[in-house]
């Protein structure tokens, strides 16, 4: 942050007047992919740091590609950690995604992590880059506590049994539902499609929804988002800098092996 910008949660402070927002996965480690996806117009990117390869040194400069446009950095932590939420909050996260948590007591303490004391444990230093590297520690760290945007993912059935209690705790923000995890833990194997799977996910929005918290998930792409901010979704994660890649190369492949099947008779058998 800039010498004595207020740290202020833009986005945030939008999901919490019921703006829906649309997300993206960064998952390539790629501070370049970071500014093209962020420069598109998403709302927020939420970059991987349990699944890809992105830790804190290769953090910062995805963080500040992104943070050239207006669209919130969010992290997916590595695990429900206190150190490892404090390195990623201190690189200059505006929110922090934590994933597996099942219990009440397991979203406490991810909430605590996210916090300065007395709201919680997160260690104090004015020298990080969210602090500006010192020269503005003062309104981060007055700021933090209420600006920094704390989402819990369910990805189990013991998870999504607790949901209501976890839906009790006043700064926990909201509840991110991780299908594929989920079904898979009930039995149904990377198949969140089945209607076990489907019938527990209407359970954890009904309670989320009523409870007012806000609620997010991912969806195969932008048209498949739809129907869940119908269904009152506050963020749908419906991109990947990977993935839309993989798709993109893939299409334009098998496009031109179309074509060349097309202009010359003997196709593949060259």
């Amino acid at each position: 942050m800039k010498e004595s910008k207020e740290f202020v949660n833009q986005w945030k402070r939008e999901l919490k007047e019921g703006k829906q927002l649309s997300a993206c996965w960064l998952q390539l480690a790629s501070p370049l992919a970071a500014e093209i996806i962020a420069q598109s117009g998403y709302d927020m990117v939420v970059i991987d740091c349990e699944h890809a390869p992105i830790d804190p040194i290769n953090l910062y400069p995805i963080i500040q590609a992104v943070q050239a446009y207006p669209c919130m950095p969010m992290v997916r932590a590595p695990w429900n950690d206190f150190v490892a939420i404090k390195r990623l909050l201190d690189c200059g996260a505006y929110g922090v995604h934590i994933p597996y948590v099942n219990t009440r007591k397991e979203a406490e303490d991810a909430v605590r992590a996210c916090k300065y004391p007395p709201e919680g444990i997160r260690g104090i230093a004015g020298s990080p880059r969210a602090c500006g590297f010192g020269k503005n520690r003062g309104n981060y760290l007055r700021l933090a506590n209420q600006e920094i945007l704390v989402m819990v993912a369910i990805e189990t059935l013991e998870g999504a049994d607790n949901v209501e209690e976890m839906c009790q705790i006043p700064d926990l923000d909201g509840i991110f539902i991780g299908p594929m995890d989920l079904s898979t833990n009930m039995g149904y194997f990377a198949n969140p499609a089945d209607e076990h799977v489907q019938a527990k996910i209407r359970e954890i929005e009904r309670i989320v929804l009523r409870e007012k918290k806000l609620l997010g998930s991912v969806a195969a792409n932008a048209q498949a988002a739809e129907a869940l901010y119908d269904r009152g979704y506050s963020y749908v994660i419906f991109g990947s800098d990977s993935g839309d890649l993989n798709n993109y190369a893939h299409r334009a492949v098998q496009a031109f092996r179309e074509y060349r099947e097309r202009s010359d008779p003997r196709g593949e058998e060259q």
